[in-house]
């Protein structure tokens, strides 16, 4: 699961070592909501998962999504 999240936030130029993973999407990483959109997709997408509006409004960083990602059961 976790190569996954790492590939497709990757795929989108967010590096996830160091303190990149905890810069705020849209203030420090300089993304635009589209791209945020189009990022949350294709982790659902990837990972067959849902993640609910409620819980991702209150995400900024590529850590958080990461955790929110983390507490969904898995089918594994």
């Amino acid at each position: 699961m976790l190569k996954k999240v790492v590939t497709v936030f990757h795929s989108y130029g967010i590096d996830l070592t160091g303190q990149r993973k905890n810069a705020h999407l849209i203030l420090q990483l300089d993304m635009h909501p589209v791209f945020i959109n189009g990022l949350i997709f294709e982790l659902e997408y990837q990972l067959q998962v849902i993640i609910q509006e409620e819980k991702l409004r209150n995400a900024s960083t590529p850590r958080e999504i990461i955790d929110l990602l983390l507490e969904i059961p898995q089918d594994n």
